[in-house]
């Protein structure tokens, strides 16, 4: 997966999202995507975003849950983003990649 890099160089681990929870990974696509995993106060979350197109998130009840699936969800989430990039890819084929995406990591 090297189309992954840490996002904003790693400077959001330990911040505080929007929603009030420490980032604890945090990672973007070059091909326009970010998954980050935050802990907050009762929840465990990793919330994926594919720009333009998806914001998902889910909610785990431990860290580690959320650890193994952060990783599962990252490489689904390149998987999306192929058939997006597919030259002459019609947008239905785009819609149904991005709901396969949802419907196995609901």
């Amino acid at each position: 997966m090297s189309n992954w890099f840490a996002f904003d160089d790693g400077r959001s681990i330990g911040k505080i999202s929007a929603e009030g929870g420490v980032i604890l990974r945090d990672d973007e696509n070059s091909s326009g995507a970010r998954i980050t995993l935050k802990r907050g106060s009762g929840y465990v979350s990793v919330s994926c975003n594919i720009y333009g197109w998806m914001d998902h998130t889910r909610f785990f009840g431990t860290v580690s849950d959320a650890q193994r699936e952060y990783v599962t969800m990252k490489a689904a989430l390149e998987t999306a983003l192929d058939v997006i990039h597919m030259s002459g890819v019609k947008e239905i084929k785009i819609w149904e990649a991005i709901s396969e995406f949802v419907r196995r990591f609901p």
